[in-house]
């Protein structure tokens, strides 16, 4: 059954209004927060600028972490202590400029769960109570999973990453002068990479609900999704070591076992949907 808001039968100016009222609260709130990260900078580009400092937590623990496997599994590469990277500035306008984008991007990050509500609340008049309750569960879990992909960039993906390229080199008698441009672009391309990568269960919800994919499928490739998320991983994480390269290839491994399982959720329903109704004609 609708909700009430349905049944009134707003015109279209009328829903295009209603409309309007919910982007301007949702603009309203997101240069609220955004305005809160512009006042609050040097908080805000200390959680930015973390990983690019030899103190930051996951370079220690990572080399703890080694260290024990090392006793009984030999690496190549060992994680060797980073030297500070001092990051430059090239143009005179871009400092001011990166600041605003950063505090509009964080801005973006705190307000999105009241963005998300806006957006649903909008829509779900004109969903029944069972859409309403299934499209609850995917904004949340699209969401969740989105967030988990960022943190798994911010904390683990980008930090190797800057750690390997920053001190990557060509030649001896070339310096690396990391801009401060560069820094955030990869952080912010990187970040929102890996939470567009860990959608990939609700992609395949989605397809199996289309009956565009089988769990049968996504099994007899599965050696090959593997082959490919290693290359995905060592693309985005060149740093060469075993370990690394370990650490970001087994959440994406089994992001696609958990996208199987969804996927033969939603086949076994569909199964027992099909079966009522054939019930149902007899």
């Amino acid at each position: 059954m609708k909700s009430s808001s349905t049944n009134k039968g707003l015109n279209f100016w009328e829903h295009f209004d209603e409309l309007r009222r919910y982007l301007l609260r949702i603009l309203v709130v997101w240069v609220v927060f955004a305005t809160v990260a512009f006042v609050f900078k040097e908080q805000v580009f200390a959680v930015l600028l973390a990983p690019k400092s030899p103190d930051f937590f996951i370079y220690a623990g990572f080399a703890h972490i080694q260290s024990f496997i090392a006793q009984y599994w030999s690496f190549d590469e060992v994680l060797e202590p980073m030297l500070e990277t001092q990051l430059i500035n090239t143009e005179l306008a871009s400092q001011f400029i990166i600041h605003i984008k950063a505090s509009f991007a964080v801005g973006v990050v705190f307000a999105s769960p009241y963005i998300l509500f806006l957006l649903f609340r909008f829509i779900s008049p004109a969903l029944y109570a069972h859409e309403r309750k299934i499209g609850a569960v995917f904004c949340c879990v699209s969401y969740i999973l989105f967030l988990l992909g960022v943190l798994l960039s911010y904390f683990i993906i980008f930090p190797f990453t800057f750690r390997f390229l920053s001190s990557y080199y060509v030649s001896s008698e070339v310096v690396n002068l990391i801009s401060l441009q560069s820094y955030m672009q990869s952080l912010f391309t990187i970040s929102l990479l890996m939470g567009i990568m860990f959608e990939i269960p609700v992609l395949c919800w989605i397809l199996a609900k289309l009956r565009l994919l089988k769990a049968e499928f996504m099994k007899h490739y599965r050696r090959h999704a593997i082959v490919a998320i290693v290359i995905v991983a060592a693309i985005i994480t060149p740093t060469g070591d075993a370990f690394t390269l370990t650490i970001v290839s087994l959440p994406l491994c089994l992001l696609y076992e958990l996208s199987i399982w969804v996927v033969q959720r939603v086949e076994k329903k569909q199964k027992i949907s099909t079966q009522v109704s054939n019930l149902h004609q007899y």
